[in-house]
C-alpha cells in the first residue's frame, strides 16, 4: 500500500502535532481546496500535487497566475517556510518536480491542441455562447460531416461545414429539420470573435494525446503536466471549457479499474467557479455525472475555488477529501458561505467551525480527509506543510530549458493540416463547375452583357417583334437570344 501523502499538522494542547494525511487509496473520490484570496490555497494545491507526483502519480494543473511554474526547480529559499518547517518539527527537503508545460497559445509551453470532433457539439456550443436554436444548427453541421465522411479538424473545416449546411438547406431540411442561414450566420461571427482572441490556435493537429499526461520520469515520480492559462484565463468560457473536454475525455478514454490502490491521475481544476457560471442544464449534467463516475476510472478531480457555494450541492456532495482555508464574512453571501462549509464537515467537538473559518492564518486550514473505511474524518483545525520545490515562478530562460528538455518535444511544436472537411469541399465546388456538358466537352461559360448592351438588345427586339412575322424577323430574334444567353445560332 502506497504511504500517505502528509498535507498538514494539527495542535494537540500539550502533545505537540497530529499528522493529516491524504490516504492515495482513497484520493479518487476527489476532494475540495477552498478559501480567500492570499489564505493559501496555492500552497495546499502544490503539497498536494508535490506529495501525489512522489508517489508516481501523475497531475494535471492549471497555472492562472503564473507561480506554478517553480515547481520545476528545488525550493528552501524562503525564509518563512523553513521557519514554518521548524515549528512543525519536520524537515524541509528541497526537491523539484518533473514538469511539463503546455500552452494554448504556444508561447509558455508545448501547444495544446484539441479538434473541432473532439471537443464536439455541446462544448463547442458553450465556448460560442449560442442559444438553443443556434446550438441546434450546429449539431446539425457536425451531424452532416459526420454522414459525409468530412473531418472537422479546426476552425476553416468548420466554416466551410457551415457554409455547405446553408447552401444545401432546402436538400437537408427533410431530414434534420430547418436550417436557418441567420442562425449560420450567427455562428460565423462566433467563430470569428474566438478567433480573434487567438484560440484558433486550439484547433488542430497534431492533438493532445492522453497518455502523455499519464507519464512518470525514470525514477518514477509522476510527471506534472501544468497548462500555462495566465493568457487563456482572460477568456473564462474557453478555460473553463478546455478543462471540462480534457476531463471528459479521461473518462470516455481511460479503462474501468475500481479503486485502485492509488490514482492513474490527479486533476486539479482552479477556477472552478468557472465551470458552472450561466452554464447550460445540459452541460451542468455533463459535469455531474463525468465527476460521479470519472473515479472508477483512477481519476481524481480536485476543485479549488475562493467559495464552497461556487460548487452544485450535487457534485460538492461527490467531493470526500476537503482542505477549507480561511473566508471573510462581509457580505451576507459571504456569511452564508460560511455557515455552508461549516455544515459540511463532519463535526468535531473540540472545533467551532463556523467561527475558526472566519479566524485562519494565512496558511492555516480546516481538514478533513477520508479515513480507511472511506468515512471523512472529525474536522481538524491545522497548519498546512511547506512545499518542496520553488515558490518563485520559473525565468523565461528557466522554462525554455524545461520545455527543451521535456519528453513532449517535437510531438507538438509543429502545426500539421491535412485534408479534411475544408478540402474535401473545395475540390467537390470545383469539380461541379467543371463538370462536362452533355456531349464530353466541357459546359461553355455563359455569356452576359453590360447595361448598355442590353438596352440596345431590348430595343432590337422590340422591332424584331414587329417584323416576327417574316424570316429576317425570325433571324433577328435567334440573334438577340443567342447573345442574351449564350445560346448558338442555328
Amino acid at each position: 500500500m502506497s504511504d500517505p501523502i502528509l498535507v498538514a499538522k494539527a495542535a494537540r494542547a500539550g502533545a505537540g502535532f497530529t499528522d493529516l494525511a491524504l490516504l492515495p487509496r482513497l484520493a479518487n473520490r476527489h476532494g475540495l481546496v477552498a478559501g480567500a484570496t492570499g489564505t493559501g490555497k496555492t500552497v495546499t494545491l502544490r503539497v498536494l500535487a508535490e506529495g501525489f507526483s512522489r508517489l508516481g502519480v501523475p497531475v494535471f494543473l492549471a497555472d492562472v497566475k503564473g507561480d506554478l511554474s517553480g515547481m520545476a526547480r528545488p525550493g528552501g529559499e524562503a525564509p518563512k517556510l523553513a521557519e514554518r518547517a521548524q515549528q512543525l518539527g519536520i524537515a524541509l527537503a528541497p526537491e523539484a518536480c518533473p514538469v511539463a508545460f503546455l500552452d494554448v497559445y504556444g508561447e509558455a509551453g508545448h501547444p495544446l491542441r484539441t479538434t473541432i470532433s473532439e471537443m464536439g457539439p455541446l462544448l463547442l456550443a458553450r465556448v460560442l455562447g449560442l442559444n438553443d436554436v443556434q446550438a441546434g444548427v450546429l449539431n446539425v453541421a457536425f451531424r452532416a460531416a459526420d454522414e459525409g465522411g468530412l473531418l472537422l479538424l479546426d476552425l476553416k473545416d468548420l466554416r466551410a461545414m457551415l457554409e455547405h449546411v446553408s447552401e444545401n438547406a432546402a436538400a437537408l431540411r427533410a431530414r434534420y429539420g430547418n436550417v436557418s442561414p441567420t442562425s449560420v450566420g450567427a455562428i460565423q461571427r462566433a467563430l470569428l470573435a474566438l478567433e480573434s482572441q487567438g484560440a484558433d490556435r486550439l484547433f488542430g493537429e497534431p492533438a493532445l494525446a492522453l497518455e502523455d499526461l499519464l507519464r512518470t520520469d525514470l525514477s518514477g515520480r509522476g510527471q506534472v503536466t501544468i497548462l500555462h492559462a495566465e493568457k487563456l484565463i482572460r477568456a473564462p468560457t474557453l478555460y473553463a471549457t478546455l478543462l471540462l473536454w480534457l476531463l471528459s475525455e479521461l473518462f470516455e478514454q481511460l479503462p474501468e479499474v475500481g479503486d485502485p490502490e492509488k490514482p492513474r491521475l490527479v486533476f486539479f481544476f482552479d477556477e472552478a467557479h468557472l465551470l458552472f457560471d450561466d452554464a447550460p442544464d445540459e452541460l451542468r449534467q455533463k459535469v455531474e455525472q463525468v465527476v460521479r463516475l470519472v473515479r472508477s476510472k483512477g481519476v481524481g478531480v480536485y476543485f479549488v475555488t475562493q467559495n464552497p457555494l461556487d460548487v452544485p450541492d450535487v457534485v460538492l456532495g461527490q467531493l470526500g477529501n476537503r482542505v477549507q482555508h480561511a473566508l471573510r464574512a462581509f457580505t451576507p453571501r459571504d456569511q452564508k458561505a460560511v455557515r455552508a462549509a461549516a455544515e459540511t464537515f463532519r463535526a468535531n467537538p473540540g472545533v467551532d467551525v463556523e467561527r475558526a473559518i472566519t479566524e485562519l492564518g494565512v496558511g492555516e486550514a480546516l481538514v478533513s480527509f477520508l479515513d480507511e473505511k472511506g468515512t471523512p474524518h472529525p474536522v481538524e483545525r491545522a497548519w498546512v506543510l511547506p512545499p518542496r520545490s520553488r515558490l518563485a515562478p520559473l525565468t523565461a530562460e528557466e522554462r525554455a530549458q524545461v520545455v527543451a528538455s521535456s519528453p513532449l518535444r517535437g510531438r507538438y511544436d509543429a502545426p500539421v493540416d491535412r485534408e479534411s472537411a475544408y478540402e474535401l469541399l473545395q475540390r467537390r465546388a470545383r469539380a461541379t463547375v467543371a463538370e462536362p456538358a452533355p456531349g464530353g466537352r466541357a459546359a461553355p461559360a455563359p455569356r452576359t452583357v453590360g447595361t448598355e448592351a442590353a438596352s440596345a438588345l431590348g430595343k432590337m427586339a422590340q422591332s424584331a417583334m414587329r417584323a416576327a412575322g417574316t424570316q429576317l424577323g425570325r433571324e433577328i430574334m435567334r440573334g438577340i437570344l443567342g447573345s442574351m444567353f449564350g445560346g448558338r445560332r442555328r
